[in-house]
């Protein structure tokens, strides 16, 4: 068992490495390509991994959330304001503010919402969705309503404008690493927090863990990391507008994460990388598009429920361990000494 745990525990933080510097290495991507097409595939895919890391943070604790969309629109909304209404366009500042305010919300929220768990807090978190769209149309004065908030000024970074598709891809990678630095920082620290509450949430709690305390962190940190991938929406789109962030878009972001795989930092990756390229490649075809998350959700439960990052790891150690071993048993070393073995006469 000990075996078993330590395993577990190397293999999840050799993933949260690669995750970062796979997310890292994108920053290549403005420097070798100059196809619109690419930079908008790439910031597409990034943001879908960006909002998927916070949908793996909270699956960590064995909660299904639905509440992505709410606090995207909190962050993109946020920085949105402040450019259009304080001027204020530094990404560093933009990104700190689309992190902090939603975390900060996600605490109140969370006294109301963490109490649930199953079936209870998906729907309370779904229906916190819906109230977030009702409150972006129906309050045209903080967010512009149906119009939304048009014209967000172009963000700078240390007095350099970003405008351009080079440079806007550039703060989406910049984003997304910071959402994947976050995500792996907190997902390893708090592991094995973690992992009781998934295990056994009443058992953890009669053993002395403050449950309390360790899912309203992970909330709070999943709170912002989505307010990250609502910013760098809305400085790709250069508009705040509710339809961003509409509801059934929380479907997505599970389906990238359950697809990817919910037991590593690699199955966001691999999910929003492989569902929003297929996206891409059915557009001409998009009714198409549904049924092909539906198909490989049901795929994935019924054949691969570690998702894709899960199976491609036991199939490499169900290969690796089928591979005989190369170097000689101590018996045929002993045998090749002049060792007498069974089938030799005794003397």
């Amino acid at each position: 068992m000990i075996r078993l745990a330590l395993s577990t525990a190397r293999r999840a933080g050799i993933s949260e490495t690669v995750t970062v510097l796979v997310v890292a290495a994108t920053f290549v991507i403005p420097w070798i390509s100059q196809n619109p097409m690419v930079y908008s595939l790439a910031n597409q895919m990034l943001i879908a991994i960006t909002a998927a890391f916070s949908v793996y943070i909270m699956l960590r604790m064995n909660l299904m959330t639905f509440a992505v969309p709410t606090f995207m629109a909190i962050g993109g909304y946020t920085a949105a304001s402040l450019g259009l209404r304080y001027g204020v366009t530094d990404v560093l500042l933009l990104g700190l503010f689309s992190f902090v305010v939603p975390a900060l919300l996600a605490l109140p929220l969370g006294a109301l919402v963490l109490r649930l768990t199953g079936v209870y807090f998906v729907l309370v978190t779904f229906v916190l969705t819906e109230i977030t769209q009702l409150v972006l149309f129906e309050t045209p004065g903080w967010t512009g309503g149906s119009n939304g908030l048009v014209g967000m000024p172009t963000v700078t970074f240390f007095g350099a404008e970003l405008g351009d598709n080079r440079a806007v891809l550039l703060v989406t990678i910049g984003l997304a690493l910071a959402g994947a630095i976050v995500t792996a920082v907190v997902t390893r620290a708090l592991r094995q927090h973690f992992a009781a509450i998934e295990e056994n949430e009443l058992l953890a709690r009669s053993l002395g863990l403050v449950v309390w305390h360790y899912k309203a962190l992970g909330f709070a940190v999943a709170a912002g990391v989505s307010g990250l991938a609502g910013l760098a929406l809305v400085n790709m789109l250069l508009t705040a507008h509710p339809t961003s962030f509409s509801p059934l878009s929380s479907v997505n972001y599970i389906a990238y994460t359950i697809i990817g795989g919910k037991g590593s930092m690699l199955g966001p990756l691999l999910g929003g990388a492989l569902l929003i390229w297929a996206g891409d490649a059915f557009a001409l075809r998009g009714e198409y598009s549904q049924f092909l998350f539906g198909f490989l959700i049901v795929v994935v439960v019924l054949a691969a429920r570690d998702g894709i990052a899960g199976t491609i790891y036991r199939l490499g150690v169900r290969l690796a361990s089928s591979i005989p071993s190369s170097r000689p048993s101590l018996q045929a070393s002993t045998g090749a000494l002049g060792a007498p073995t069974a089938t030799e006469p005794q003397p």
